[in-house]
This record gives structure tokens, sequence and C-alpha cells, in this order.
């Protein structure tokens, strides 16, 4: 889902922390765009993370089964829609 337009961020973060990643990244041989496609990175899987909490936190009182079964429902409508043969 990457696209060709970039947008420029600031940012501010402990020294600490951008020590540690400078240092990651040169030990790594650095390349130019890096430390953006790291933070890039960074942000996507903090964002999966989040929504994972929170899909877990929604449906923690929900019984494993009901959602296994709400899963197959979605992925066989899914599948009878993509795979539906031309007439």
């Amino acid at each position: 889902m990457e696209d060709n337009f970039k947008v420029r961020w600031t940012v501010s973060v402990p020294r600490e922390t951008d020590a540690s990643l400078r240092t990651y990244l040169a030990q790594s041989g650095v390349r130019k765009g890096d430390f953006s496609d790291f933070v890039a990175d960074a942000v996507r899987w903090r964002l999966f993370d989040l929504n994972v909490s929170a899909a877990r936190a929604k449906n923690a009182g929900v019984p494993a089964e009901k959602i296994e079964d709400a899963i197959e429902q979605a992925l066989a409508e899914v599948r009878a829609e993509r795979f539906r043969k031309p007439l």
C-alpha cells in the first residue's frame, strides 16, 4: 500500500533513542532513506498492535467459537465473490 508521495514529519525523541537508532542503522550498513523507512515501519507496527489490542478488548467476552464462526462466514463470502465463475 506504499505510494510514491511522501510527507515530511518533524518529531522529537529522546537523545538516547536517536543515538540507538542511528547506531543500529550504521551497523546495518545504512543507505539513504533507511531512517525514514525504519520510522514508517515502526509506526505501521505500532498501529497494527493498537488495532489488535482494541479488537481483543472488544471481543474479550465473546466465546472463541463464535469469533471463529464469524471469521469462517466472512471468508466464505469473500471467497464466493472473488472466485465466482463467470456466467
